[in-house]
């Protein structure tokens, strides 16, 4: 579980990196400035814990799964955000302002077709990750 735990956070960062990176591009700067926060890092992590999820919902639909994926990956944003800013006095993504379509600042709800995506990438990656681990033992 703790490696695990690690690979997602280490995917995560660079899926985040990446996309911001894109949208730098897509902003019209060749720069392709890319960018996360540490903290993300164990809030990416905690996609280990989705794994018993993935496990029971194996047999439903795909959309179905995805956008269980997407409720469930809002709310550890908003409640990773809410955390930290109790606790910082700040949200490092604070999202406030940036668009009409934010809770309080810590979610973004126009990004919810990313994280519909996301977690059926990371259904694959729990998948490939458990292969990878059965056919290390033999």
């Amino acid at each position: 579980m703790g490696k695990r735990f690690l690979i997602y956070g280490l995917v995560g960062w660079i899926t985040e990196v990446a996309f911001t990176g894109a949208g730098s591009l897509i902003s019209g700067s060749m720069r392709l400035t890319g960018y996360t926060y540490l903290w993300m890092f164990p809030i990416y992590g905690l996609a280990v814990f989705l794994e018993p999820l993935h496990d029971r919902m194996r047999s439903s639909p795909w959309p179905v799964r995805g956008l269980v994926y997407t409720a469930v990956i809002l709310i550890i944003e908003y409640m990773s955000g809410w955390l930290l800013k109790i606790t910082l006095g700040f949200c490092p993504w604070d999202y406030t302002g940036s668009t009409a379509y934010t809770i309080d600042g810590f979610i973004r709800l126009d990004f919810m077709p990313f994280w519909f995506v996301a977690g059926l990438l990371f259904e694959k990656l729990h998948d490939f990750l458990i292969t990878l681990q059965y056919r290390l033992k033999k």
